[in-house]
């Protein structure tokens, strides 16, 4: 809808989804700062937002040979007050169109899917069908709801599923479902939110967080060896301390003691078998990467938003990793998405 003489998508009975501008002004942050802006019109998002074969040109102007496509708008969903069966009917429009997106170049480009998680059966279902569309992995909200955490057994054939099908599950960042705490990307744009927006933004990866030791103090890693997760966008500074603490919680706090793993195992390796986090710029984790392993670390642009390092990325990786090996380099930029999604 217009608003002002600029866009902002609206879904069902006016259902802010946030404004065009931040997703779409990858470049400017090298040119004019004062020039970024939440608010744009449609004709201001760049082609390669929406056409394959621009975004591909786009990708070799930066020097990335292939890429993980996320929806964003779709992934704002999340974050929405929608559910049911609208939320399930707007991810198969949107993982139809990601799947035609990604088929122009499956080379270079994979895609991933929108899950509604609230029924796990119906959930289950459009794994099977994103597979046959030839998606490479699915979205799932970071945190779901505290009603229905990812640590009841009402999750388990979703877990299933996806190790059965070897289709990565994701949690993006700002995909957590509305509840204490947490803010729709539709209110982001507001005056009023604009201190609540960037301790949001600040602190996102809580949730992440608690999704994530959900999922391991459950038993969902042991009971699925297979299974892989990845914590998108969240960056990886924040990673060596909770799998420390996780560790300590599960080793000497007493009300943890019924939880036992096969094997004398601890949280830490699970994290480091089963789950890998990504990174644009964050050089907080280089110095601790041993506790979090390279082989688990992936990078990405974040193209085409506004923070992306589009298109400077290789410059940005040099800074960033210059005291890492080149092996390590490697893994974290190329090797492991590869592995992962399939791509290359």
């Amino acid at each position: 809808m217009e608003e002002q003489g600029h866009h902002r998508w609206v879904v069902g009975e006016g259902v802010n989804l946030g404004s065009i501008g931040a997703p779409s002004q990858a470049g400017r942050r090298y040119e004019d700062l004062a020039d970024l802006s939440l608010a744009a019109r449609m004709e201001e998002v760049p082609d390669a937002a929406h056409d394959p074969d621009a975004r591909i040109k786009a990708m070799a102007q930066d020097g990335v040979e292939a890429e993980m496509v996320y929806s964003t708008i779709g992934t704002r969903i999340f974050t929405s007050s929608i559910g049911g069966e609208l939320m399930s009917a707007c991810f198969r429009a949107m993982n139809d169109w990601t799947a035609d997106f990604a088929s122009a170049s499956p080379r270079k480009l994979a895609g991933s899917a929108l899950i509604n998680v609230e029924k796990v059966g119906n959930a289950v279902e459009e794994l099977q069908r994103c597979v046959n569309l030839g998606l490479k992995a699915a979205a799932i909200p970071t945190y779901p709801s505290d009603d229905a955490p990812y640590r009841l057994s009402k999750y388990e054939p979703l877990w299933t599923a996806a190790e059965s099908l070897n289709l990565p599950l994701s949690m993006h960042a700002g995909s957590e479902r509305p509840g204490p705490g947490r803010l729709s990307f539709g209110d982001f744009a507001m005056p009023e939110q604009k201190a609540g927006d960037a301790a949001f933004r600040s602190t996102y990866h809580y949730w992440a967080m608690r999704s994530v030791a959900d999922m391991v103090f459950a038993g969902v890693f042991q009971r699925h060896p297979d299974l892989r997760l990845a914590v998108v966008e969240h960056d990886v500074g924040w990673v060596p301390h909770f799998i420390r603490r996780m560790d300590m919680t599960y080793s000497e706090h007493n009300y943890v003691t019924e939880i036992h793993f096969d094997n004398g195992a601890l949280p830490s390796d699970f994290i480091r078998r089963n789950v890998y986090f990504t990174f644009m710029e964050d050089p907080v984790f280089v110095p601790l990467l041993s506790f979090v392993g390279a082989d688990r670390v992936m990078w990405g642009s974040d193209y085409p938003h506004r923070e992306s390092t589009w298109p400077r990325s290789r410059e940005v990786l040099t800074r960033v990793l210059h005291d890492l090996s080149d092996k390590d380099r490697k893994l974290m930029t190329y090797t492991n998405a590869a592995d992962l999604y399939g791509l290359g």
